[in-house]
């Protein structure tokens, strides 16, 4: 076996003369070292059925109900009109998104009513209070695996 000279990480090699059966040749047992990497992206994100979902879906319907197309007499006008309500819808979401930490971790499950109940336990710490998150979150899980099964079925 070749190593590069200097190499620390592979250089945890052993060699077993003895181990040998009816070939001649010797086991080698070399300990490569794996380190546990957490890779950790974001994105930025509105969450269904949220409060910032209905302010952006009714900025954006206002925006075209608004868009006056009354004179569109040349090719400019329309990419005015079309550059125009591009930025518009760029500025209605940045109003209204949320930069999300995406990790292994992650439970795309998890909701707002989730978050509130969490909150009321950790500021309470009463018992009662923590058999309702547990509720709520045994809930949440149900009805969202309940609809990924009913999607694939359907799609099948």
């Amino acid at each position: 076996m070749f190593l590069r000279s200097g190499l620390t990480e592979l250089n945890n090699h052993l060699i077993y003369p003895d181990w040998y059966l009816i070939s001649d040749h010797a086991l080698l047992i070399v300990t490569i070292p794996i380190m546990d990497e957490n890779i950790n992206s974001t994105r930025f994100s509105i969450a269904k059925n949220s409060e910032e979902e209905t302010s952006f879906i009714k900025d954006v319907s206002s925006l075209i109900r608004n868009l006056d197309v009354s004179n569109l007499s040349d090719i400019n006008r329309l990419e005015n009109i079309v550059n125009s309500l591009a930025l518009n819808i760029e500025y209605a979401w940045e109003k209204n998104f949320k930069l999300i930490n995406i990790s292994r971790h992650s439970k795309s499950w998890w909701n707002n009513e989730c978050n509130q109940c969490l909150r009321i336990y950790r500021t309470s710490r009463s018992l009662e209070d923590w058999k309702i998150f547990r509720k709520t979150v045994k809930t949440t899980k149900w009805s969202f695996f309940y609809l990924k099964i009913q999607e694939i079925s359907n799609k099948k």
